[in-house]
């Protein structure tokens, strides 16, 4: 796609472009924000303003057009999240900085109207990538971001090995003085290693440590030349001093070859050890040049004809409500939207009666009776929703004529909304898949956390390997699972060390269930005991993936007494076993010191389908009915 680059000057915002161009992407414009006139830095949450006085070099260094605008706006929102959770807000937060961002990239979409992405040099921080995706979302456009959750370690040295040539221009952290203002990122990168050995220093500059300037990269035709800078010292302390260097004067100098630009740059492997562990353990089952022989799940209608599971109804069970068997007859002029927004009507009025709205929903399972709904669904769904919607499962699997839609959601009844944190990334980057529709990835509420199904994707092209591969796509929907939860266990100290209560994998081919099973059972983090698993065969999934990985976890965590300092660590336990005289299964995940549990009960029908209910004490009472294949 064509792109315009968010430039700060900086090294990080330089390298993205690297990658960009390496993903297929084509440059067409630059676009930054600054202080105004007079002033050299402004505190500012959100952008890098040092270095300003010099970004118009960087822009025709990479020959393209510089579009510019002066921040007016502070940081009047600095929650964790940007806007209402309700619907999405057009106008914003008034007076936040954010909106310089919104009225910048207007312009340049009047200008540019072929740009659908943006260039963004994010590392670690998720308030300027909140901020950014939401003004992007607004927009139309695509935020790339390659450097995502990138180890900064890794990172450094792969920028220097890449050939970009960048300096401090900034120091304000612990060990860094005035003079390392001016060296290059390959004569400091031993001194960042030893500051992040002793303190914890980000080598990347992630926690504010230092800034950089970018004199060269392989993009640019002409190389930085600095001929006069000035250092500036804010304050100067025994524990960090804080200083900048201002450019007073420089000029291009032209390079006499491009050609590096196409040199290929690192990226993280697509594969880790388990994930390779998992993929092998598929194809010694089922290879992937084996036939696919297109096997539909068997009819249901006849478990879903029950006019009872079509009458919505509401069960609330400790902390939780869960509205279920939410569907919506309409008249035969009526369309698929129109089905929706009735659903929706009916979740908002049964949530009501617990005084909860849209906004509480933590989890949503959306069925559909044929995947060719999904994006007319996903349309009206958004519109619900606003900064941090609800983690998700979306399958087709037959529903009775005439619905087109069910839904069930989980709401809690007792949580303050700081107790509800998202984790919605819409970045395309080699960190998990960006959402493909409107779903956060993971949602915690409380000691709960909900993660959304996750198909086969590659993050960096949002595409499933071609040609179709259930080894891969297995080994792929399980690995976002684990950098998913990896994420909020590092970011969220009571959710370090969170348990897996329960898997869903839904899969849409019958003779792939043995080999579904081998693979999962290859993970350290899914293997044989490690949860309650439920196989579910469907007809679809999205972008005709074959299989879609989801779970539900518990932080492991007690609530905090007056007399406790931190929760106490529970552990968890799990079982499984048959029911005597009956062809029935069952498998529960429980804590010795805790009341949260979940339940599966598989029991043989007369048609060789299970039928499996799934209970959870303070989680939901019963919210998922679904036939699934006899393995």
């Amino acid at each position: 796609m064509k792109y315009v680059a968010l430039l700060s000057g900086g090294k990080d915002s330089c390298y993205n472009l690297l990658h960009c161009a390496q993903n297929g992407h084509q440059l067409v414009a630059a676009a930054s924000l600054g202080p105004g006139p007079g002033k050299d830095e402004i505190d500012s949450y959100l952008y890098q303003t040092v270095g300003q006085d010099a970004i118009q070099l960087i822009a025709d260094a990479l020959e393209v057009p510089l579009l510019r605008r002066v921040i007016t706006g502070e940081a009047v929102n600095q929650d964790s999240e940007y806007g209402s959770r309700l619907s999405l807000d057009p106008d914003g937060v008034r007076g936040d900085e954010t909106e310089d961002l919104l009225a910048l990239l207007l312009e340049v979409k009047f200008q540019f109207p072929e740009i659908q992405g943006v260039s963004v040099g994010a590392i670690l921080s998720n308030y300027q990538r909140v901020r950014i995706e939401h003004v992007c979302q607004r927009l139309s456009l695509t935020p790339l971001c390659y450097l995502w959750q990138r180890d900064q370690s890794e990172l450094l040295g792969e920028m220097i090995d890449s050939g970009m040539d960048a300096i401090l221009i900034k120091v304000a952290g612990i060990g860094l003085t005035t003079r390392h203002l001016g060296t290059t990122l390959a004569e400091m990168q031993p001194i960042l290693m030893k500051l992040n050995d002793l303190y914890g220093a980000h080598v990347c500059g992630e926690g504010g440590e230092y800034e950089s300037f970018t004199l060269d990269c392989p993009m640019f035709k002409s190389r930085i030349i600095l001929d006069d800078t000035e250092i500036v010292i804010h304050s100067d302390s025994d524990f960090a001093t804080v200083a900048y260097l201002r450019v007073k004067q420089a000029h291009l100098e032209k390079k006499l070859s491009d050609s590096s630009v196409m040199k290929v740059v690192s990226s993280p492997p697509t594969f880790g050890d388990q994930d390779y562990r998992v993929r092998d353990a598929v194809l010694r089952t089922r290879p992937d040049d084996l036939p696919i022989v297109l096997m539909s799940a068997p009819d249901a209608y006849e478990l879903w004809k029950n006019k009872e599971i079509y009458t919505p109804c509401t069960n609330k069970c400790g902390s939780w409500v869960v509205a279920k068997g939410v569907g919506a007859v309409v008249g035969s002029n009526e369309s698929i939207e129109d089905e929706v927004k009735r659903c929706f009507e009916s979740i908002r009025e049964q949530l009501a009666v617990y005084s909860l709205n849209i906004s509480d929903i933590a989890n949503v399972t959306l069925l559909l009776s044929s995947m060719d709904f999904f994006p007319a669904i996903n349309l009206v769904y958004s519109s619900f929703f606003g900064s941090s919607p609800p983690a998700r499962a979306c399958v087709a699997t037959d529903l009775p004529s005439p619905y087109r839609l069910q839904m069930e959601c989980i709401a809690c009844a007792s949580c303050h909304s700081f107790d509800r944190r998202a984790l919605h990334v819409q970045s395309l980057s080699y960190w998990a898949p960006a959402n493909i529709g409107p779903y956060s990835q993971a949602i915690t509420v409380g000691r709960r956390i909900f993660v959304s199904g996750q198909i086969g994707l590659l993050p960096s092209s949002h595409s499933l390997p071609s040609p179709p591969s259930l080894s891969q796509e297995l080994a792929l929907s399980m690995r976002h699972i684990r950098t998913i939860i990896d994420s909020i266990e590092t970011t969220t100290e009571n959710c370090r060390d969170s348990v897996i209560q329960g898997v869903f994998s839904w899969f849409t081919q019958a003779q792939d269930l043995p080999a579904i099973q081998e693979g999962m059972e290859a993970s350290c983090t899914f293997g044989k005991g490690a949860a309650v698993t439920l196989f579910i065969m469907i007809k679809s999934l999205p972008k005709l993936a074959l299989v879609e990985t989801q779970v539900l976890l518990h932080t492991g965590r007690e609530e905090l007494s007056e007399d406790d300092e931190r929760p106490r660590r529970c552990i968890s336990q799990f079982e499984s076993g048959s029911l005597p005289g009956l062809e029935a299964q069952w498998e529960v995940s429980r804590f010795d010191d805790l009341d949260a549990f979940m339940i599966v009960v598989g029991c043989m029908n007369d048609d060789d389908v299970i039928t499996s209910k799934t209970l959870a004490s303070h989680y939901f009472d019963t919210p998922l009915s679904h036939p699934i294949s006899k393995p």
